[in-house]
């Protein structure tokens, strides 16, 4: 069977967005695996914890049960860049810890510094992150996105963002792009410049 991973933020020794890791980690099992039980992440990750200040990545690799806790110290990548990649066939509806179709997709970047997937047309996620893209009114995200992603989740939550289709046509509306996953500080994540996106 397939294995999955979390991947969650620890900041001071706070975990970040819980329940909707909880959540999408609840899901993914019932999909996969019978008889789950649901698993409260802060109960497997802090007490195995001492890193108590800076800013960490934990990775939960689990299948039916938890496999394995990791952390590492985290600093975001620079993100200015985007490369159109077109990917009909992908599907990574779930957060397998096989990513060799997102990774081959990734290698085709160029001189950008990173792809932004299309399928069937329309725009869905980076290799590793969802985006939204801002229309001088409001932050927008689409409808097709690849993997539902907590950030992502937490912010529609919160009416930070909403959901629209975006078609590789209608990339000319926006002004400028964000990617946000689960390591990332919305507030704070830089812009991408529309002419970055080619």
């Amino acid at each position: 069977m397939p294995l999955f991973i979390e991947t969650l933020r620890l900041f001071n020794g706070k975990l970040s967005n819980l329940r909707f890791h909880n959540e999408r980690m609840y899901r993914t099992q019932a999909q996969h695996f019978e008889g789950i039980m649901a698993t409260d992440l802060a109960q497997a990750i802090l007490p195995i914890t001492n890193l108590q200040l800076g800013l960490f990545k934990c990775r939960v690799t689990y299948g039916k049960t938890i496999e394995k806790i990791e952390f590492e110290p985290y600093q975001p990548r620079t993100i200015q860049s985007l490369r159109l990649v077109e990917a009909n066939d992908i599907s990574y509806s779930f957060k397998y810890q096989d990513r060799s179709s997102l990774n081959a997709l990734a290698a085709q970047k160029g001189t950008a510094d990173d792809v932004l997937i299309v399928k069937n047309g329309h725009l869905t996620d980076t290799s590793y992150a969802n985006i939204v893209f801002w229309d001088e009114r409001q932050w927008v995200t689409p409808t097709t996105f690849l993997l539902a992603g907590t950030q992502r989740s937490f912010l529609l939550e919160q009416g930070k963002i909403v959901e629209k289709k975006i078609r590789t046509e209608d990339l000319p509306k926006y002004f400028s792009a964000r990617i946000i996953n689960s390591m990332l500080d919305f507030e704070t994540t830089p812009h991408i410049p529309l002419r970055s996106i080619f």
